[in-house]
């Protein structure tokens, strides 16, 4: 049924003011330990290159914490591939609260018109001097709508 519901929507992540949704497993190195993140992300596509990419990801370590982003990607469509530069801003609570900025970018593959499979790649420029600047590696699937 899940396959089913899937195959019956039609819109494209491609598609300005298309939606995509899906999970993410992140790891976050350069933190003291690498921390293992597992969170879900939302993408909103303005226009042919420009997009938005909301997220929240539950930190699990000592202390379970959470981190929530917001990234501005610039796509270049490749055909079934796409990679894009990424900025926004972060904060999370490694230690303790801190806002920082996110620098990094990553690639989309097609799996079908409805899914595609992604991996990116960013440092988390921390503004409190306490910490290191965290490099998280992520993975995960979106499903558009």
């Amino acid at each position: 049924m899940v396959v089913a519901a899937l195959c019956a929507v039609t819109a494209s992540a491609q598609e300005p003011g298309g939606w995509t949704l899906g999970p993410r497993l992140s790891i976050y190195t350069n933190t003291g330990d690498t921390v293992l993140g597992v969170g879900a992300v939302g993408r909103y596509r303005f226009d042919n290159n420009w997009r938005l990419e909301p997220s929240v990801t539950a930190l699990l370590h000592k202390g379970c914490s959470i981190d929530f982003s917001c990234d501005a990607h610039y796509v270049f469509d490749l055909g079934v591939v796409r990679v894009y530069p990424a900025a926004g801003i972060v904060a999370n609570d490694i230690g303790k609260w801190a806002a920082g900025l996110n620098l990094g970018g990553g690639i989309d593959f097609n799996v079908a018109n409805v899914v595609e499979l992604t991996a990116a790649l960013k440092w988390q420029a921390m503004l409190d001097d306490v910490r290191s600047n965290p490099v998280v590696l992520s993975i995960g699937a979106n499903f558009c709508f």
